[in-house]
């Protein structure tokens, strides 16, 4: 009983009377064939399976998620009055809300 040609050369990794370093064996690359009559597949661009469709779809939901969270927080610090004066009062058609004038009969100075 022989044993196979791959067990004899130890797979590669013993030197086989041949000089040198011996590079890996690569992989023989077979392009499929592709019929004219069948569909044409094209490959899509991707990055870890995330293509540009999905990508957006994400973003336009991230940015729906941001832009409420922004108006959450601004109505929850209304009440700061430095946020009332640096950012809420600089809103057009919603920053006349915000002024707060105390009439000088009230202002005890």
């Amino acid at each position: 009983m022989q044993p196979t040609l791959g067990l004899r050369s130890n797979f590669g990794m013993t030197r086989d009377g041949v000089k040198g370093q011996h590079p890996w064996r690569q992989p023989q690359t077979v392009k499929a064939y592709k019929s004219p009559y069948g569909p044409q597949y094209k490959n899509t661009v991707n990055f870890y399976g995330v293509n540009a469709q999905a990508l957006g779809r994400a973003g336009i939901v991230a940015g729906a998620f941001g832009v409420s969270a922004g108006v959450f927080a601004l109505f929850f610090f209304d009440g700061v009055p430095r946020v009332q004066k640096d950012i809420i009062q600089k809103i057009p058609f919603v920053g006349k809300f915000f002024i707060n004038e105390i009439p000088p009969e009230d202002n005890p100075f």
